[in-house]
């Protein structure tokens, strides 16, 4: 369900994708019967159009990689984590409007 410039990331993937890259990366946790993970993936898709280049967007289907949520106690969904250098540099629970997550990666991309 990743749109244009989103990237599919799987527990296997999640280290090299995510950890390990050089640009700083918004992951999108959701599932495909949560309301809100659909209500916000238009955001996120945008999110990733208006900084392509400077940011990596990658959702992570929670019901298909449990191990990943696990590892960042991610219990509610959807859940917005922000990484820079590998470490979670700030995260957003629940659905929130576009200027929020705006917001956070101005400050992540700063």
């Amino acid at each position: 369900m990743a749109g244009l410039g989103v990237l599919e990331v799987s527990d296997a993937t999640f280290e090299q994708e995510v950890l390990r890259s050089e640009q700083p990366v918004l992951v999108d946790f959701w599932a495909a019967w949560c309301g809100p993970c659909k209500a916000i993936a238009p955001i996120v898709d945008g999110v990733a159009k208006t900084y392509a280049g400077k940011l990596k967007v990658a959702k992570v289907d929670v019901d298909q990689n449990t191990a990943t949520p696990s590892r960042y106690g991610i219990r509610g969904i959807p859940a917005l984590l922000f990484f820079k250098g590998g470490k979670v540099a700030d995260q957003v629970v629940g659905y929130v409007p576009q200027n929020v997550i705006e917001e956070k990666v101005q400050k992540l991309l700063a």
